[in-house]
């Protein structure tokens, strides 16, 4: 049976006290197993009360975040250290296992030119500093490409997995998001096979970050390739039914959408069941 999932940008725009509980409790309504919790800004994250409010609704998270601009890391580094393991800390006082998303760049930031082979290796040292602090506090690392929209840094499955070598340690996973995956790659079953054993994790969002099954993504390719890899980690939908202020500009998401958090969550994840049933994903 897989294990289902939802981004709590599904219900909400920014995570708070308040707004986290609205949250935590829709997706529960929902059905999911997991919630996904965007870190954004740990140092203001109550875990303590995060952690009673999903245990009192009987639900598991994951925490995920991209970097703010002050700590892009091929520029920042140690800066980007710092503000992950603050994330880190939080993810642990959840109770939480995996923290995963844009933990290389700031979302926005650009250079003009593709990454230099510095600003990669720059990477890779501060992230394998992360996944060692991660590690023993028995926290997973996931990694997300992104387009190229939003970051020059590692763009596609690929990009990611070079990234994995670098930082050479067998902890670290592949983050894939079908959204991106829509852009930046030549076919969604070649990248999820490429991926292999190394994708642990992925968000189900269609092309236009709306209902899955009423867009462009190719999603029998996608779940032919998940049935190819035998893949066991989560299926989460992410699809937008509110605004972060902190991600507007970056992902730019302009105008709210025509439909309900609630039909999204409802419609989103009877379409990515039947898809899983349909390739007999257990």
């Amino acid at each position: 049976m897989p294990t289902y999932g939802a981004h709590a940008f599904v219900w909400i725009g920014d995570w708070n006290s308040e707004t986290g509980r609205t949250a935590i409790e829709s997706a529960a309504r929902a059905g999911v197993d997991l919630l996904e919790i965007p870190l954004l800004r740990p140092d203001r994250f109550d875990a303590p009360l995060t952690k009673q409010q999903l245990v009192d609704n009987g639900l598991r998270a994951v925490c995920s975040l991209v970097l703010p601009e002050h700590a892009h890391m091929p520029a920042r580094p140690q800066e980007a250290v710092d503000f992950l393991k603050i994330a880190v800390d939080k993810v642990a006082e959840l109770g939480s296992d995996f923290l995963s998303g844009v933990l290389f760049a700031n979302l926005g930031t650009m250079s003009g030119l593709p990454p230099t082979q510095q600003e990669r290796d720059t990477c890779a040292r501060a992230l394998r500093e992360i996944v060692t602090y991660a590690r023993e506090r028995g926290i997973t690392i996931g990694l997300e490409p992104v387009n190229r929209y939003e970051t020059y840094m590692y763009n596609t499955v690929k990009d990611v997995l070079g990234l994995i070598d670098a930082i050479d340690m067998d902890d670290v996973y592949v983050h894939a998001d079908t959204y991106h995956m829509n852009i930046e790659e030549a076919g969604f079953q070649q990248a999820i096979e490429a991926a292999g054993p190394r994708l642990g994790y992925i968000h189900l969002s269609e092309s236009d970050r709306g209902v899955p099954g009423q867009g462009n993504v190719h999603w029998d390719d996608l779940f032919a390739g998940l049935a190819a890899i035998n893949y066991r980690g989560p299926l989460v939908l992410e699809s937008f039914a509110a605004i972060n202020p902190d991600l507007a500009a970056a992902t730019r998401m302009w105008r709210m959408p025509p439909y309900t958090s609630d039909e999204l969550a409802r419609k989103g994840l009877e379409f990515l069941r039947g898809k899983a049933a349909q390739y007999d994903l257990q």
